[in-house]
């Protein structure tokens, strides 16, 4: 199961959302979604609901077909699969929309990953993800970049969320100070690969900056820098 949380309610007590990523068609889920169901009510003695989440009508046409287990004469088990896809999940792309609830917003970005649409979602949920800020906040922001999956996709928010929180430098927030060593260590890391020696010197002014847009202009230049000194030369 790609994700699995525990949903505590008002009212209506708790109870566990299995989510379960699916890009096509894939007739041993069945079985598998099945086994994860009666697994997780065995184990936690909560209701279990699965949550499978496409990108494409079809996929999400086929999943949303009830399992039932048993012969002709008497269904011994049945498993109704709760399914979002872009048809019954509309796209979400203004930032105020967005912070409303950042868990539907989540969810509708991840529908609509195929979508021409979809650097205006992420753009629209960044913003949402930034404004909003706390521990919540970056949670989703990680489930998210996990969930896209295509590597295009996840480096496009990658990309708007270091551009968003580096206009707050100085915030402190957890994201912003993630996203600051993630992209020290990715600018070492390409330099390291590319065989170009990175002095001392060099590497504590590299890890110990706070600026996103500047660690951005060292990265850029860190694909085509022929010596670590080409990041820092005034251009």
């Amino acid at each position: 199961m790609d994700t699995l949380l525990r949903v505590d309610t008002a009212n209506s007590g708790s109870y566990l959302l299995a989510v379960e990523m699916q890009g096509r068609r894939d007739p041993d889920k069945l079985n598998s979604w099945t086994y994860y169901l009666a697994h997780l009510y065995a184990k936690y003695e909560l209701p279990p609901v699965l949550l499978v989440v496409c990108q494409d009508k079809s996929t999400a046409s086929w999943a949303a077909e009830p399992i039932r287990i048993g012969p002709p004469t008497h269904t011994s088990i049945a498993v109704f699969p709760l399914v979002l896809g872009p048809d019954n999940l509309p796209a979400i792309i203004d930032p105020d929309e967005a912070a409303q609830d950042l868990g539907l917003s989540a969810f509708s970005a991840l529908t609509h990953a195929k979508d021409p649409a979809l650097p205006a979602i992420l753009d629209a949920l960044a913003t949402a993800v930034v404004d909003t800020g706390g521990q919540a906040a970056k949670d989703w922001a990680e489930f998210i970049e996990i969930g896209l999956g295509a590597p295009r996709t996840r480096a496009l928010w990658r990309n708007l969320m270091a551009t968003y929180t580096s206009r707050f430098p100085g915030s402190g927030t957890i994201i912003e100070e993630t996203r600051i060593q993630s992209r020290s260590e990715d600018i070492l890391r390409l330099l390291t690969l590319r065989g170009i020696d990175v002095p001392e010197a060099a590497q504590e002014r590299i890890t110990g900056c706070t600026d996103l847009e500047t660690l951005g202009t060292w990265f850029d230049r860190a694909v085509t820098a022929t010596s670590v000194e080409e990041l820092f030369a005034q251009r």
